[in-house]
């Protein structure tokens, strides 16, 4: 029943993001004194029907797409922490009494995801950490509870395993989004302490939120907004194929008009759409301002895109970039790297999970 959300630290492993357009992966190692070094990193890209809202549709056009990206990373490691999309698992966080044995604790855990899950417990995978002591009481300890249905870690498992993959982590990609926060949160002043920072990670087909204050998550939200739609205005405009589309994308190549025609309208489109998510974040919460935009995912890295957000929610906005302070293998194009470093967030994050406390 038990998985490994939360495992202790693990031997050396790559960070695998299964996305809805591609598979991203990270190797770092430890660069001393508690800093990290990024090894080598990879993009994969997949077709558009792969992975369809975070459910792995074609097990074969995946695991090949993990094997290419494995190839890419030219490493011998074969150790994985994979994540699942936070709409794949239920977390809640509850009080125990503090001082329980471990095999207590899991029978309360048990009896705590019957109330709340709607599947029977044969079908789910449990695991429990302890986040620390009870706000409200001094005999009470935090826990949160994560569970999944098994069948959807077997699809990740076994995308991984047809590339020769040894999964021996599974996260959750908020969870990894909020680890590689920490890193890339020393780009902002007081590296985010009492500051209130909206993650917007605009995806293929979503934009997922994560608001955090003071370095501890408070709000998370899921939009229908994606660089998907780029993609197919592309196609469109331009006759291309989704692939062919999905290169010139990324690596150029498109006639003049495309910067005034096709990329500024998505710009303003994106920019709007966080300005919207600001609002009902503002609107529905206690907190009544954010005092900075971090901008993750691909779409980040299209140039001007945090001027136009800024300008938009006059909320000062910067690009993600977990490597900032990261020593950097030489087999690492640095240019490169910082135009990829923003789509590479979660990927990051699991790899961070090999130093895990």
């Amino acid at each position: 029943m038990k998985f490994d959300f939360f495992n202790e630290r693990t031997p050396p492993l790559i960070g695998v993001d299964i996305s809805s357009a591609s598979v991203k992966m990270v190797e770092l190692s430890d660069g001393g004194k508690g800093a990290y070094r990024i090894e080598s990193y990879a993009i994969a890209l997949m077709t558009k029907d792969a992975v369809v809202d975070g459910n792995i549709a074609s097990l074969e056009q995946v695991g090949d797409a993990v094997k290419r990206a494995w190839r890419q990373l030219s490493t011998r490691e074969k150790r994985a922490a994979v994540a699942l999309p936070a709409a794949a698992v239920i977390s809640k966080k509850v009080l125990m009494q503090k001082g329980l044995r471990e095999e207590d604790m899991e029978l309360q855990v048990e009896a705590e995801a019957n109330q709340y899950i709607p599947f029977s417990l044969d079908e789910v995978n449990i695991d429990f950490q302890i986040l620390g002591d009870s706000p409200v009481s001094p005999d009470e300890v935090e826990v949160i509870i994560a569970a999944s249905r098994k069948e959807k870690i077997q699809d990740r498992e076994a995308a991984a395993e047809a590339a020769g993959l040894k999964v021996v982590v599974m996260d959750v990609e908020t969870y990894a989004t909020e680890a590689a926060y920490r890193l890339a949160a020393n780009q902002l002043p007081n590296a985010g302490r009492d500051q209130t920072v909206m993650i917007v990670d605009i995806g293929a087909v979503m934009m997922h939120i994560n608001v955090l204050h003071n370095n501890q998550s408070v709000y998370i939200r899921e939009q229908s907004f994606g660089g998907a739609q780029l993609t197919t205005e592309i196609q469109r405009r331009f006759g291309l194929s989704n692939e062919e589309a999905e290169i010139a994308k990324r690596k150029g190549g498109l006639p003049d008009s495309y910067e005034s025609e096709v990329l500024q309208p998505f710009v303003q489109s994106l920019a709007l759409e966080v300005a919207r998510a600001l609002q009902f974040f503002t609107s529905s919460t206690q907190f009544n301002r954010v005092d900075h935009i971090m901008l993750a995912g691909g779409c980040a890295a299209i140039p001007g895109v945090d001027l136009a957000v800024a300008e938009r929610t006059q909320v000062n906005t910067i690009v993600a970039n977990p490597f900032i302070n990261m020593m950097i293998s030489s087999k690492i194009k640095q240019q490169q790297l910082a135009v990829d470093a923003p789509s590479l967030m979660i990927a990051c994050g699991l790899a961070m999970r090999r130093f895990d406390e």
